[in-house]
């Protein structure tokens, strides 16, 4: 007898804990779970596919600065530095440095050899609109999906939270409809519950990580970017202001 109550209580168990794997919890759970349960998941990976890539393009320009800035600094003429990269600005600073250049191209194709203190007020700030135009729109693509990140981080634990309360008001009325309180009755609405929580986290934590690491490393590149703006800024306008007749 006791044999006997010992394998029903064991087949019980077993049962229980194979009702309460991930896959299982999600057939029984009813549409508006799994809507939640599905909604959680692709934001993760979404989430994850957004972090992937924002890190590896953020090392990724960080590096093509660093050499950049050595290349402008090494004291070779701008000229030939803009010949080199002309058609092949692949990173931000790069192209903040074309943009800038792409202005004096136009004044010099132009004929215009020497400047008089009208002529060089209008290009320097010919110039300086358009770095900060390209500044402003390579700061806009590097920061793209950001946004995403923080939505998914902000509400990720609410939107698993709904699925929570909605979960165990199906076990209670599943206790309602069996009138048993037993866990074989109780652990699949609690379980889905709780699963939907812990999808809910899972979305959120890495969300909110990245999105402050994230920003903090597009901030930092931003302000690089805005002292190298700032200080091509002044050497093309020592170097224009040697012309001025």
């Amino acid at each position: 007898m006791e044999n006997e109550l010992v394998t029903a209580m064991e087949i019980g168990t077993n049962a229980v804990a194979h009702s309460l794997s991930p896959w299982e919890l999600f057939l029984q759970a009813d549409i508006i779970v799994k809507a939640v349960i599905i909604l959680l998941i692709v934001c993760s990976f979404w989430s994850w596919a957004i972090i992937f890539e924002k890190v590896t393009r953020f090392r990724r320009v960080s590096r093509q600065a660093t050499a950049f800035e050595n290349d402008f600094w090494s004291g070779g003429s701008l000229q030939q530095l803009y010949d080199g990269i002309e058609n092949r600005a692949t990173h931000p600073m790069s192209r903040l440095f074309a943009s800038a250049m792409q202005e004096w191209q136009r004044f010099s194709e132009g004929g215009n050899q020497r400047l008089d203190a009208s002529r060089l007020e209008g290009l320097q700030r010919r110039i300086a609109h358009a770095m900060d135009v390209s500044l402003e729109r390579e700061l806009d693509q590097m920061q793209k999906y950001l946004g995403f990140l923080a939505t998914v981080g902000s509400t990720a634990p609410f939107v698993g939270l709904f699925g929570t309360v909605w979960g165990i008001m199906n076990s209670f009325q599943s206790i309602a409809a069996s009138k048993d309180t037993s866990l074989a009755v109780v652990a699949p609405g609690i379980a889905e519950a709780l699963f939907a929580t812990a999808l809910g986290l899972v979305a959120a934590i890495p969300s909110v990580v990245a999105y402050n690491k994230l920003s903090g490393d597009l901030e930092r590149y931003s302000g690089r970017l805005e002292s190298f703006g700032t200080e091509f800024r002044s050497l093309m306008s020592r170097q224009l202001e040697e012309r001025v007749t």
